[in-house]
């Protein structure tokens, strides 16, 4: 039977260990009074990590102590890999700074993309909002009605992101598709114009923003959407063919699926390294709680955003996990990865529709 010194000591120890959380709890409710927390957007203005990073950033605030104001910095370059050094190595590590960065940063550091100098996995991640699965789709007039076409057909296609970049490499690579990429727009808006006056026949945007932005083209039968880029198939899309549904072999599913694992990481929010983790833990809890408040469910329905959320804990043993990968594909991976073109100015060629 313990003795009462015994007791004494253990009612001590646990007297101390509830005393230091209480005041690691207490420091980390105090800093945010007063504070400013910047929100780095590791892309520009009008697209989904534009409209899904300010959208949360107007409401973690509210469910932080102390209700600190979040300002976002715009900080495009390189998809994202100027971001993600400056989240890493440059911002402070104190928890008044966040941010969102390209869902494939973590394949692009196992791939040995030029300039990335962060290890991804150690940065704190808060919560997810959406996965995101891009869609490839063509305008009415082209004359791939689906992506079996453009086995035997010519695709002509704006591709002036990493991803899509990447993604039409690895079809043409390992499926034999007749992709061809246009490099030049400048983004979304510009390709959709382009498309429109028959320079191109098609491009990808992610299907949240599709469904929401090209609502009427696609009543009207005015875009074919052809294939999705993403693990699991967007629910409302059950006939349309994944790129790992193109596989033809073990082999080649096995690669095609250490590309499309990205979009499980989607839109989601990151801290850097290295902030404390009481910090961690209230930062991800205000994640949580505002994506549940009334007031961001209704600011959601009104920009017609989708919102399929993951809690940070998860997010960042999905992101440990996605570092596992056998050497023998990885080499697969970035031989593909590199013969993928990169992004200059185009002559703009009208396309044969």
């Amino acid at each position: 039977m313990p003795s009462i010194k015994h007791n004494v000591v253990a009612l001590a120890l646990a007297g101390a260990l509830t005393s230091g959380l209480a005041a690691a709890t207490a420091r980390a409710d105090d800093f945010y009074s007063g504070k400013t927390v910047t929100f780095v957007v590791g892309f520009g203005v009008g697209g989904s990590y534009n409209a899904y990073s300010r959208l949360i950033s107007a409401h973690m605030g509210r469910f932080l102590p102390g209700n600190p104001k979040f300002v976002v910095q715009n900080m495009p370059g390189a998809g994202s890999v100027r971001a993600t050094n400056h989240l890493y190595a440059v911002a402070k590590h104190d928890g008044s700074v966040v941010g969102m960065i390209d869902q494939s940063i973590q394949a692009y550091e196992l791939l040995g993309r030029k300039g990335l100098k962060a290890e991804v996995s150690k940065f704190q991640w808060l919560g997810r909002l959406v996965t995101n699965s891009a869609v490839l789709f063509s305008w009415h007039t082209s004359p791939i009605k689906k992506i079996e076409d453009a086995l035997t057909t010519e695709f002509v296609v704006s591709a002036t992101g990493a991803a899509s970049r990447l993604n039409w490499t690895i079809m043409n690579n390992v499926i034999g598709t007749k992709i061809k990429m246009i490099t030049g727009y400048k983004g979304t808006g510009e390709s959709l114009l382009a498309m429109q006056r028959g320079e191109i026949q098609g491009l990808s945007r992610p299907w949240t923003a599709l469904k929401s932005k090209q609502a009427e083209w696609l009543k009207q039968g005015k875009i074919r959407v052809l294939l999705q880029t993403g693990a699991e198939k967007n629910a409302d899309l059950p006939n349309v063919p994944r790129m790992l549904d193109m596989a033809r072999n073990e082999a080649d599913l096995r690669l095609m699926k250490f590309f499309a694992g990205p979009s499980e990481v989607g839109r989601s929010v990151v801290a850097p390294p290295g902030v404390p983790a009481a910090r961690v833990a209230l930062l991800r809890d205000a994640f949580w709680k505002a994506i549940h408040d009334p007031k961001f469910k209704a600011d959601l329905e009104r920009t017609k955003l989708a919102l399929e959320p993951l809690r940070g804990e998860d997010l960042q043993k999905l992101v440990a996990a996605s570092r596992d990968v056998d050497p023998k594909l990885l080499a697969r991976a970035k031989k593909i990865a590199a013969s993928a073109p990169k992004r200059k100015r185009s002559k703009k060629k009208k396309a044969k529709n």
